[in-house]
């Protein structure tokens, strides 16, 4: 079967501007949380998030450009300029209809949404601007990516709440191997990071509620932990056919080996306490990527730091891997970069490659206190130096969606 490998990739996230800036943050245990500067939280019982620090639209399209895109587009833009740099393919006439597109998005322009019910109702409907139904829709990314490239193949977004950027990734997996493409630029971008979007999720019970003391926060997989901090970010990744790869000389990072994703059928927001629909995307992913149990060196969980969410995770893993859970190692990032939303799972994609390509594997920070029903190997505070040749990336998100990559070092 055709190898699909991965051949590019570019990152915007609380971390870095960049992939190299991003992982050495990363293994050094850098957090990206900080005071809100975003909007102004006041009235709101969470004050800090996990932002995109020093970003300029300006630096990847012209000023005027940037005013047409919601935050989540213009992060976008920025990681796909650095993947596609980074992967020295020449998009023309010639091969541009052989090329796809998907660059996912759980919530899409909510920044732009706001803003636009706030003018409707201060100033009247015609105020409203004429760009905002390209600035709020899920699949503007994508668009963009593929107008800016001239990119002519499958376009699109998947999404999937906090799996869509795996799904997105594991949708171009699946173009590719069926030969619909012989190229895909895939990843996620996400910027939720305003008054409804922090309102709403801490509304629901999910956010960490420190006050003004993010020192120790969040802190997945820990006795303590009290929910998630919002992040936001982008990443993508090019993934190409191991064949044309290989004919115009690409460096080759990785190879995506495997795919998984399942349906909980349980609960809108809450994941199975038993972990049923995400141990079957695990297995489906080692499946598809004809991988046995044993060669799994790390996971990269998806690690909210909500009480619910890091036990059932807990469980996940351990059906999949029956005792060798107890062995593999595994870490939250998201304690660094806080919860990207849809976008988390191509960050941490990316992630999975460096450690695979570095022999690192990164820290869970804010590991303290061990909890009874979380009970295995969160490679607490500091990273780890391990050689490894698969990893794989969970993601899950509301409406009980599991998505699972599993990564191969390329040979």
């Amino acid at each position: 079967m055709e190898k699909i490998v991965i051949t590019g990739m570019g990152t915007v996230n609380p971390l870095g501007l960049n992939v190299d800036e991003t992982w050495q943050n990363l293994i050094h245990g850098v957090s990206g949380v900080a005071p809100i500067t975003l909007f102004d939280s006041t009235a709101h019982n969470v004050h800090f998030a996990a932002e995109v620090k020093n970003f300029k639209a300006e630096n990847y399209m012209d000023a005027k450009e940037a005013r047409r895109r919601d935050r989540f587009e213009q992060l976008a833009a920025a990681a796909v300029k650095e993947a596609l740099q980074d992967s020295g393919l020449t998009i023309n006439d010639a091969n541009a209809g052989r090329i796809g597109v998907v660059l996912s998005s759980a919530i899409g322009g909510i920044l732009s949404l706001e803003d636009a019910v706030v003018t409707n109702i201060k100033d009247g409907p015609r105020r409203i601007s004429p760009f905002l139904i390209p600035m709020l829709m899920a699949n503007g990314a994508a668009g963009h990516a593929a107008i800016d490239y001239r990119i002519k193949g499958p376009s699109m977004s998947v999404a999937s709440a906090c799996a869509s950027g795996s799904d997105g990734i594991g949708m171009a997996f699946l173009m590719l191997r069926a030969g619909m493409v012989d190229a895909v630029l895939a990843g996620a971008s996400e910027a939720t990071i305003c008054s409804v979007g922090v309102g709403a999720f801490d509304r629901v019970g999910a956010m960490s509620r420190r006050g003004g003391d993010y020192s120790m926060t969040p802190q997945p997989f820990d006795k303590n932990r009290d929910g998630l901090v919002m992040g936001e970010g982008a990443a993508a990744l090019l993934l190409e056919t191991e064949t044309h790869a290989k004919a115009r000389g690409a460096q080759i990072y990785a190879e995506l080996a495997g795919y998984g994703a399942t349906a909980d059928a349980y609960h809108i927001t809450a994941p199975h306490e038993q972990g049923v629909g995400g141990a079957a995307a695990v297995r489906m992913a080692l499946h598809s990527a004809g991988a046995n149990v044993d060669e799994v060196g790390y996971i990269n969980a998806h690690g909210t730091g909500t009480p619910l969410n890091d036990k059932s995770e807990t469980r996940v893993v351990k059906s999949a891997f029956g005792e060798l859970a107890y062995k593999i190692p595994i870490s939250s990032t998201k304690s660094m970069t806080g919860h990207m939303l849809g976008s988390t799972g191509a960050v941490e994609a990316i992630f999975c490659v460096k450690a695979i390509r570095e022999g690192i594997l990164p820290p869970t920070i804010h590991y303290e206190t061990p909890d009874p029903d979380c009970d295995l190997d969160y490679i607490p505070n500091k990273a780890r130096e391990k050689k490894i040749t698969l990893a794989i990336s969970n993601a899950f998100g509301f409406g009980g969606h599991n998505a699972v990559l599993a990564i191969r070092k390329y040979s």
